[in-house]
């Protein structure tokens, strides 16, 4: 992509107003909170204490706007007194230029390398720097700097006061996450009766796995409804597909894929219904319709083998959803099978994950930060470059004669992040939020004239306002920020001719060295594709191994360790996509991964973590009879996978020798009980060599009569050579 087509997508994505769910309550909660602290503070100790008191209880607010599922309060008191600390050392040290220019830079830094711990860390921190260059400037001793500093954390006490006595929708995002999960997988099955194969997103799974680790705190207090679900709604993901994939027994037309598509049909209704109980707390209506779908007499006549074992375990843990929904089991649904099929054994429910406190998380983030700190980490770029812009801000502001030269650094370290596109997004957004906030403070404060309390009412209703909008994009809510603090600095005294020219100029300038910052030293996402691809190759990889050693020996498997392989290349695969977004973004060459071959292999890698989920959907008990080829094949897997993504890192196309023996000498003779194996065996290995064809962008020779010459074609069962290799592949 061209820098001007880059330039031109994030100006648009940061002047873009998203529309998204509001949430009035909340922000009238928090702008009630700021409205108490600013009287408080104008009644006790005089505008400029109200000034610090209400930007710790505005940043407060903020704090537990972030996507964070940990108790909103302690956000809020984090924040405050995160805030009082910096206000505090800033001002021992603003008296002597050099000192506090050092403390910048070491303070911009830490919050820089803070992105590691987590984006909601990462933003507060962020945001407690920019807000430390305004607040220092407002006291005028060392004991006012302790008041103000007191006072801020006041602001966040009454923040995290107010949450606690009037919360809105206590557990709403843990709701939200899980409903969210139960209906993707509603969807999924819908899908699923037009496109047996149809692909899933797990990022819903994921999200609903990260709300269900709750602190001590949390789960004595969390709701009924919330406990078990989660586990369900991940064994029902692969029994879905299980049941609608052909390769899985049920052929393409006829009686049983009808049936498979009404009871496709049916699970979509019920995990519909679910999904809506656990989002509002309310009572399951179980739609009758469904019921009557699952209890059909002549299922059991239809579907045989592994679809009906699928249907079997997809009515028990429909039903268990049910229950558990509904905190027990819903009137009028019985536990009553599938007519002709007996019961499945009822899905064992896990215990609550444990979630750190916010102290005991303080080990883990600083062990995350020095993890990355290391050359060439993103996060260590991204501190190093957010430190040198804010003491090059700060150093240009002080020596422009535009006076509030703080507000350049502010600017800076606001908007950059780890990550090219959302930089500069926010630099537009924040520029045009600041062009349009201080145009419209301006002319309210030209109009009316506002005192010291007007002028704090004014304040109040545009952080309300910035609180509503928050979620609706940069631009809105930068905008609300500008108009916040000319309103709040004025109720301090400023008159607006001395904040604004200076305000806007400044902000550009801010805006101008986070973007230049980012183009000198970059930290681009693009040439790091391959390495993300070759770690979701070999997690993929894992846990395909793995499955395919429970079949191989099932008294000694480990459903634990398969859940925790599924697990990692999940998060492997969420990087991934998390890469190539950012990657679509940056005005960077593709690098030897053009945008095809990534579409091409990332379609690859989830062919054969289907395949190894569907497998999962059927492990066999421990007193199954083992399958001693597939123990060859995981093995040959684990280390094909495992040297595959090395290749991958170093720019070679993997090669698949090892795996084609395993399946070619499973084909020669295969033992009794394992032909049912081999046709996942040859689609692994089919995904496989369609990920070595993505790779190979090598083109191939041509014969006298202007064809390819191709050495040899790639069969369905995969036993071919997998297509013509570049020079230097192996």
């Amino acid at each position: 992509m061209s820098w001007r087509r880059a330039l031109k997508d994030t100006a648009r994505s940061g002047l873009a107003v998203e529309k998204t769910r509001l949430e009035p309550l909340v922000a009238v909660r928090g702008a009630v909170g700021l409205a108490i602290v600013i009287a408080v503070s104008l009644w006790a100790f005089g505008p400029a204490a109200a000034a610090s008191s209400a930007f710790g209880a505005f940043q407060a607010v903020i704090a537990t706007f972030q996507r964070s599922w940990r108790p909103r309060p302690e956000l809020a008191l984090a924040s405050g007194t995160s805030l009082a600390v910096s206000t505090f050392l800033g001002y021992l040290t603003i008296s002597r230029e050099p000192l506090f220019l050092a403390l910048l830079v070491v303070w911009t830094f830490a919050a820089g390398m803070s992105w590691a711990a987590g984006p909601t860390i990462g933003l507060i921190a962020s945001s407690n720097v920019a807000i430390m260059l305004v607040t220092v400037t407002l006291p005028t001793s060392v004991a006012q700097a302790a008041g103000h500093a007191a006072m801020m954390i006041v602001g966040g006490v009454v923040q995290a006061a107010l949450i606690v006595l009037f919360p809105v929708r206590r557990w709403g995002a843990h709701r939200d996450a899980l409903a969210d999960a139960l209906a993707a997988e509603a969807d999924y099955a819908r899908r699923l009766r037009h496109d047996p194969v149809a692909s899933f997103d797990p990022l819903p799974l994921m999200e609903a796995r990260n709300a269900a680790a709750v602190t001590p705190r949390q789960a004595r207090r969390r709701p009924a409804e919330l406990h078990g679900a989660r586990g369900i709604a991940e064994r029902i993901r692969p029994v879905l597909a299980s049941l609608a994939d052909p390769a899985m027994g049920v052929p393409a037309e006829g009686h049983a894929r009808d049936r498979v598509r009404e009871l496709l049909a049916a699970a979509g209704a019920i995990l519909d219904v679910a999904a809506h109980s656990i989002r509002r707390g309310e009572p399951v209506t179980v739609p009758g319709a469904a019921l009557a779908t699952f209890r059909t007499p002549d299922t059991g006549s239809i579907l045989t083998g592994r679809p009906y074992r699928a249907a079997s375990r997809l009515n028990t843990l429909l039903q268990d959803v049910l229950e558990t929904a509904g905190g027990s089991t819903p009137k009028g649904t019985d536990r009553t099978p599938l007519v002709g099929i007996a019961p499945a054994a009822p899905a064992q429910r896990p215990g609550s994950r444990s979630r750190p406190t916010l102290l005991a998380l303080i080990p883990t983030a600083l062990r995350a930060m020095r993890k990355e700190l290391r050359r060439g980490s993103p996060i260590t770029r991204h501190a190093t470059r957010v430190s040198a812009v804010a003491a090059a801000g700060y150093v240009l502001g002080t020596a422009l004669p535009l006076g509030h030269g703080y507000w350049a650094p502010l600017t800076s370290v606001m908007v950059m992040r780890p990550d090219f596109s959302q930089t500069y997004s926010r630099a537009v957004a924040r520029l045009g939020g600041t062009v349009v906030g201080v145009a419209v403070a301006t002319a309210v404060v030209r109009l009316a004239d506002p005192g010291t309390y007007l002028s704090g009412a004014l304040a109040v209703v545009s952080a309300a306002l910035m609180y509503l909008l928050m979620r609706t994009g940069q631009f809105a809510a930068q905008g609300c920020i500008a108009a916040y603090v000319v309103f709040l600095l004025g109720m301090g005294g400023e008159q607006w001719t001395q904040t604004v020219p200076e305000r806007v100029l400044l902000t550009l300038l801010g805006g101008l060295l986070a973007m230049i910052a980012y183009a000198v030293y970059p930290a681009w996402e693009t040439p790091r594709l391959r390495t993300r691809l070759a770690d979701w190759l070999a997690t993929q990889g894992r846990y395909a191994a793995m499955v395919f050693d429970a079949y191989a020996d099932p008294a000694l498997r480990n459903a634990p360790d398969v859940r925790e392989a599924l697990l990692t290349a999940r998060t492997a695969r969420a990087a991934w996509h998390t890469a190539v977004a950012r990657a679509t973004a940056e005005p960077v060459r593709h690098r030897g991964l053009s945008r095809t071959a990534a579409d091409d292999a990332e379609d690859a890698l989830a062919q054969l973590g289907r395949v190894a989920m569907l497998l999962e959907a059927h492990l066999p008990d421990r007193g199954a009879t083992p399958v001693p080829a597939a123990a060859g094949l995981a093995e040959a897997l684990r280390e094909s996978t495992r040297q595959g993504a090395k290749g991958i890192r170093e720019r070679r196309v993997p090669d698949w020798e090892a795996v084609r023996a395993a399946v070619a000498a499973w084909e020669t003779e295969p033992p009794d009980g394992e032909e049912a194996l081999l046709v996942p065996a040859r689609l692994v290995l089919d995904a496989l060599t369609e990920l070595s064809e993505a790779l190979d962008t090598a083109v191939p020779p041509m014969t006298l009569d202007g064809t390819s010459a191709v050495a040899e074609p790639v069969t369905k069962t995969g036993t071919g050579t997998g297509g013509v290799r570049g020079p230097g592949s192996p």
